[in-house]
């Protein structure tokens, strides 16, 4: 009996599964949102069986009978994936689906980036990308709706592991008008008498706090934002200092204004970014190429401004 089904349709079940919405899974796949539903109307016909119950006001959910046929879309999909490794093994060729998330704090200087140089080098691979904060990859990673991620070496749980690239001493981020913008360093026992603009992510934040609370200080927080832009701007139109790991490339904020690095001396180990993989999960040629990329595209000659002040 021939198959009335595509691996794309899966793709398109698991992905409202995960995210719950119609609409999420669209974008997640890059496709529109009629396409999500028709895929899903079309399995629900072919095998007779209510996949998800649609509630207006919640999203949808799956059925029972949803849950368990999901978690067979999971193996097909993840036996397609083997087959491809293996054409791909057995012609020397990489190729296939790809999908890299990244940390939204840094996505829009480094992805890009690596993004273009393994398109150019791989071209079979089919790419896709999302940016989330640290906590948004680690479950991305768990729920394998992502193959690896671009972030910080944060409370790594031990089911994941890292792969380190770069090591990024923290730096204080002020106005130019600032009585310590024309300091050489800075402490946290320097900083904590001023107001403090927290990026206020998770994981992130908390280890930005950790240079005051490793000395028994308390910074004095009068602006939290989760948006790197607008902590950027903040700080560059005098609501106070804030502290970070990376330049982005650019002394501007947002809007124009200037903003100083400073380093800040501290007791605590740099923040290093790299690679997180999940340790299940088995090794495709894809993955495997993309960390190979990785290791050779970031540098700090490759990326300058990114782990250090400019001359």
């Amino acid at each position: 009996m021939p198959l009335r089904f595509t691996l794309r349709q899966l793709e398109y079940l698991v992905a409202v599964a995960d995210c719950g919405s119609v609409a999420l899974a669209a974008e997640r796949c890059h496709v529109s949102s009629p396409s999500i539903s028709a895929a899903i109307s079309q399995l629900e016909q072919e095998f007779g069986l209510q996949l998800f119950v649609r509630r207006h006001a919640q999203g949808l959910s799956l059925t029972e009978g949803g849950r368990q046929f999901t978690e067979s879309a999971r193996e097909v999909l993840s036996a397609g994936a083997a087959l491809n490794d293996r054409a791909a093994e057995l012609t020397g060729q990489v190729r296939g689906p790809l999908a890299v998330g990244c940390l939204l704090t840094f996505a829009q200087v480094v992805l890009p980036r690596l993004r273009r140089g393994f398109a150019e080098a791989f071209p079979e691979v089919e790419f896709r990308q999302s940016e989330h904060d640290h906590a948004g990859l680690i479950e991305a990673l768990r729920h394998a709706t992502i193959d690896l991620a671009l972030s910080y070496d944060l409370e790594i749980p031990g089911d994941l592991a890292f792969h380190p690239l770069l090591s990024l001493p923290p730096y204080a981020l002020l106005p130019e008008e600032h009585a310590l913008a024309t300091r050489a360093f800075v402490t946290a026992q320097e900083l904590a008498e001023w107001p403090m603009v927290l990026l206020d992510l998770p994981f992130s934040a908390e280890y930005f706090l950790s240079f005051f609370t490793a000395e028994g200080l308390r910074p004095r927080i009068a602006e939290r934002t989760r948006d790197m832009g607008v902590m950027r701007a903040m700080v560059a139109n005098g609501f106070g200092y804030s502290i970070a790991n990376i330049r982005l490339g650019s002394d501007r904020a947002p809007d124009g204004r200037r903003l100083v690095f400073v380093p800040l001396v501290t007791t605590r180990p740099p923040m290093r970014m790299g690679l997180i993989l999940s340790q299940a999960s088995p090794s495709r040629r894809a993955v495997a190429a993309f960390v190979d990329h990785c290791r050779a595209a970031l540098t700090e000659d490759a990326l300058p401004g990114l782990t250090g002040p400019e001359a």
